[in-house]
């Protein structure tokens, strides 16, 4: 399987809600630089949770790419994320029903056939203010 069809089977897991089957695609020892949710622990692996927490938060919720580039063992994915914040979420904990479309960029390292890194730029400004959440503050 190519990198790319694995960042490919990756989004689609998700997308699909197969969360029993992101081990497939994703090391157990995945290294998320980005956090997937706000409070995530940074510690190798963490990003299963964060993925689980971030479906549980947007139940509608989907992460589409649009482009996948692959070069070596590194995929780039310009992916449009979309959701109704209808769950709990850390950051936010009550839900807001309102909606948002973003855009990412996701670089992706794939080792031995699975995700062992993931690094994001995202609209998370879009984001806030599309879902009606505040702005983290420096405490």
């Amino acid at each position: 399987m190519t990198t790319k069809q694995v960042v490919a089977n990756f989004f689609q897991a998700v997308n699909e809600r197969r969360l029993a089957d992101l081990p497939r695609y994703m090391a157990l020892d995945v290294v998320d630089h980005n956090k997937v949710v706000f409070g995530e622990p940074d510690e190798p692996g963490a990003a299963f949770d964060g993925f689980r927490q971030q479906l549980d938060a947007f139940g509608e919720g989907r992460m589409e790419p649009q482009e996948l580039i692959a070069e070596g063992d590194r995929v780039v994915a310009r992916v449009v994320v979309t959701g109704t914040h209808s769950g709990y979420h850390p950051r936010m904990p009550e839900p807001t029903h309102r909606s948002c479309e973003v855009e990412q960029i996701w670089i992706l390292t794939v080792t031995d056939g699975k995700i062992s890194e993931i690094r994001a730029v995202s609209d998370r400004l879009g984001m806030f203010l599309q879902l009606g959440w505040d702005w983290p503050t420096a405490d």
